[in-house]
């Protein structure tokens, strides 16, 4: 916990000179740490501040988002897109299904190494994060 405190104090140190890209991955960080391994994050301040950079990128939609929420519609289901969560990220689309709500996340190839399957890095965090945080 004590090099935890010291990063705290070193990311408050340098608050003002984070890129915005880099503020959005402390956020992350922030939910790795208070989520995942129950330690204290950032300071509150600075978290705020990190989450507000983290839910102000647009969300980018594909063609092939578009078709499934298209197709979900289609069979009756009433799509809600890019649906922020508790956690920061967005779910591509949630539908209501025997009285519970699912989340779609459409991950096309951008969302994989090369033409494989396997995820990239940040594919699977967001996997994780929000099923940690958002259930």
């Amino acid at each position: 916990l004590i090099s935890i405190f010291l990063f705290n104090n070193k990311c408050v140190e340098k608050e003002n000179r984070y890129e915005i890209k880099e503020l959005s991955q402390l956020h992350q960080w922030h939910l790795w740490q208070t989520k995942e391994k129950s330690h204290p994050g950032l300071p509150t301040d600075l978290q705020e501040r990190c989450y507000d950079i983290f839910i102000s990128e647009e969300p980018t939609v594909s063609k092939f988002q578009d078709d499934v929420v298209a197709q979900l519609s289609s069979i009756g289901l009433d799509p809600k897109e890019e649906v922020l969560m508790e956690s920061g990220y967005r779910i591509d689309a949630i539908v209501e299904v025997n009285g519970k709500n699912v989340a779609v996340e459409v991950d096309g190839p951008s969302h994989f190494i090369g033409k494989g399957r396997s995820p990239l890095a940040r594919t699977i965090l967001k996997r994780r994060q929000v099923s940690l945080v958002d259930g």
